[in-house]
């Protein structure tokens, strides 16, 4: 079974990680989300700038250059008024490392744009015809810039995401090949919150402080809550974790 695990974050446009986990499939390598601290300006929370106002930019470095981004979906599937991502896997990268939107035409669009089949890509490139729905809350990534600095803000008011409520979910599904040429359909869904200011990390695992399970850690600043997994050929089926504590999100 192949299972990607897709985290939303701002880096380019956003940053985003993915685990991978392999069953006659490829491992898939990660990328981080960006956890750098944000400037918070005294004074600015009642004046936010939004997203209709046409000051707030997709980064230099993205397909777009710096233009305004707008309300509705983008040609990737991002929608950040709405705080959500639809789409294929690839085009939740594409645009961030300077490529033009993926329309499900692989020749033509490796012929515009060659360089894409480059090692370097290849471990968002070769997951274009999986499917990924992403949503998350404010504190993950805000339809707002509140600081200041053209940018959609990320935690505003913490220094990093920890204690600031933050979460996000991963609806991913797709197909692939088992060893016996079977066509294989699988899916999996993922809740990942922020964890408290006051829980601890032991052995890769945060506990609450009474001592109870959160979840798995992941990067140092999140908990994996509730995974639920389908895969027919890999006899997977259903909850493959859900917190002790408590599987819903906030109340930590």
């Amino acid at each position: 079974m192949k299972k990607l695990f897709y985290f939303a974050g701002l880096s380019a446009v956003l940053a985003v990680f993915m685990i991978a986990c392999s069953k006659n499939q490829n491992t898939v390598n990660y990328q981080q989300p960006d956890f750098s601290f944000k400037t918070i300006k005294a004074g600015t929370e009642g004046n936010c700038s939004t997203i209709q106002s046409g000051t707030i930019f997709y980064s230099a470095s993205h397909y777009y250059g710096a233009v305004p981004i707008k309300t509705g979906y983008d040609d990737y599937g991002y929608n950040y008024q709405a705080h959500m991502f639809s789409g294929s896997y690839a085009n939740a990268y594409l645009g961030g490392y300077g490529f033009p939107p993926y329309k499900g035409d692989d020749a033509t669009y490796i012929a515009q744009n060659p360089t894409i089949v480059n090692q370097a890509y290849a471990w968002f490139w070769n997951y274009r015809k999986d499917n990924l729905v992403m949503k998350w809350n404010d504190a993950w990534l805000s339809n707002k810039d509140c600081d200041g600095d053209g940018k959609l803000d990320r935690h505003f008011g913490f220094e990093s995401y920890v204690g600031s409520g933050a979460w996000e979910t991963n609806h991913m599904w797709g197909t692939y090949k088992n060893g016996k040429g079977k066509t294989c359909h699988w899916d999996d869904f993922v809740k990942v919150e922020a964890v408290p200011s006051n829980a601890t990390l032991t052995n890769g695992v945060w506990y609450t402080t009474d001592g109870k399970v959160m979840g798995t850690d992941i990067w140092g600043q999140f908990a994996i809550i509730e995974e639920v997994t389908n895969d027919p050929c890999g006899a997977i089926h259903g909850i493959q974790y859900r917190s002790p504590d408590h599987p819903g999100f906030g109340g930590w």
